[in-house]
């Protein structure tokens, strides 16, 4: 049994209790602070496990982030525990938490050492599509192609297709593009890798994911495609040309051009994925009822072929408490 695999039950309290701490701050309006308290819960949990965890993907370089920044050691595990390298997102959709509208989440993702991209913190154009599409798109595709071959994958027609897409002014070509084709698109104003979950999973109404986000969230969603046998491509997009070629070549990154496949982006043999609902959406969100909490969560690995949806309730102590179903 993988060292993964026993880590499995506390990365799940992980995502928890980061999904609980980031829940009580929802609707009031201050992302900085919902932000802020599932970080340092996440961080704090983190602390308390038996292994050698490196970030890989977290809250930025060092000197831009107090905690869970690129590079930092977390766990407490001795030479003879487990090393892994580790990729967060504490608060997936900070806006749609602070504003409670659907889809925040608390992510965390796992692999053997090596097991994970470390991608800067800039953009990525991607397209994430289902298992049925798998081998059938290509990222310098035009937008009818690859439109045409998720249809055609799928059995049924391009104007039966919805397409999500980041609500920004980047993509009002591709929006453009997407319409002309036939097909139909459902605008979110955040959450991508939400998104790119509930394309590769069946009975979502979602066929696929078009656009250009954050490369980070990317690699967290390669992890989740590659436990959901999904697909997609990506590639990295610098904002500052010059300076960002830099950085990346410091990162091991040379071929700007080159397109990412789930593969690529996650490569380790062993892969664990985690995400608990803060906002009702993909999940359910975090719910407080007197003595507790409930929470609802998604948990996935991929040498295991396992995915577990799990439904848990949290009480704070009292024996007189009573529970409804």
């Amino acid at each position: 049994m993988s060292g993964l695999h026993l880590l499995s039950r506390e990365f799940l309290g992980v995502v928890e209790e980061a999904a609980v701490a980031c829940a009580r701050t929802m609707g009031q309006g201050d992302r900085r602070n919902s932000d802020r308290v599932a970080v340092e819960s996440m961080r704090k949990s983190m602390d308390s496990l038996s292994m050698r965890g490196t970030v890989v993907i977290g809250e930025g370089e060092r000197d831009e982030a107090p905690m869970l920044y690129i590079g930092e050691q977390v766990g407490r595990g001795g030479e003879d525990d487990p090393e892994v390298d580790i990729a967060v997102d504490p608060l997936e959709g900070t806006n749609l938490c602070a504003l409670g509208t659907p889809n925040a989440i608390a992510v965390l993702a796992a692999s053997n050492k090596g097991g994970l991209l470390h991608a800067p913190d800039c953009y990525m154009e991607k397209i994430i599509v289902g298992p049925a599409a798998k081998g059938r798109i290509h990222l310098d595709a035009t937008v009818q192609e690859n439109l045409s071959a998720i249809a055609k994958s799928l059995n049924r027609s391009v104007k039966d297709l919805v397409i999500i897409v980041l609500d920004r002014p980047r993509h009002e070509k591709l929006i453009e593009d997407i319409r002309s084709a036939g097909a139909r698109i459902k605008l979110i104003g955040d959450g991508d890798l939400s998104a790119g979950i509930s394309a590769a999973v069946r009975r979502t109404n979602v066929h696929a994911v078009m656009g250009t986000g954050g490369a980070p969230e990317g690699v967290l969603a390669a992890a989740a495609l590659r436990c959901l046998n999904g697909h997609m491509q990506g590639r990295l997009v610098p904002a500052r040309d010059d300076q960002d070629a830099d950085r990346f070549r410091k990162m091991g990154i040379t071929d700007l051009k080159r397109i990412y496949t789930e593969r690529d982006l996650a490569p380790g043999p062993d892969i664990l994925f985690a995400a608990t609902g803060v906002t009702d959406g993909f999940l359910t969100g975090v719910r407080f009822f007197g003595h507790g909490q409930r929470t609802y969560s998604l948990i996935m690995h991929s040498t295991e072929n396992l995915i577990r949806f799990i439904d848990t309730v949290r009480l704070d102590g009292d024996s007189s408490v009573v529970v409804e179903f």
